[in-house]
């Protein structure tokens, strides 16, 4: 079921970068796991900076492509703990990381890739309910 149009799957990339960004601190990573976050709350945020769809800044990255790395990276988040071998010697990363994949995951089946999402060619603006303004 695709729920999420582009505009709600934006506040929710938005949602993540930050949350990216703070779990260093809400959840006292170390080293290597801060950094990994942080790099990855600001590539995250970059990604959503650069998506075109609503909430994009430049709108370089087309939305599907954005959803495609989006799944790859869900995928990833859920095998690094166990690739890297902390599964069992860092509770709170691994769970941050397999919960982050999950939720990449989910939030992937659950968007509309397909959906009007930004300019067109001809620059008229299409909304999220398909309606072109210029």
């Amino acid at each position: 079921m695709k729920i999420l149009s582009p505009s709600a799957h934006g506040v929710l990339d938005y949602i993540v970068s930050m949350f990216f960004l703070l779990a260093p601190l809400l959840f006292d990573l170390q080293h290597p796991f801060s950094t990994a976050f942080y790099v990855l709350g600001a590539g995250y945020l970059v990604v959503a900076l650069l998506t075109d769809y609503p909430l994009g800044w430049m709108r370089i990255i087309p939305f599907p492509m954005h959803g495609a790395m989006e799944l790859v990276s869900g995928l990833a988040f859920i095998a690094l703990p166990f690739i890297f071998g902390f599964s069992d010697s860092e509770p709170v990363a691994r769970n941050l990381f397999i919960g982050s994949g999950i939720m990449f995951v989910m939030s992937w089946l659950i968007t509309d890739w397909k959906a009007a999402h930004g300019h067109s060619h001809t620059g008229t603006l299409l909304t999220d309910a398909g309606e072109m303004r210029h």
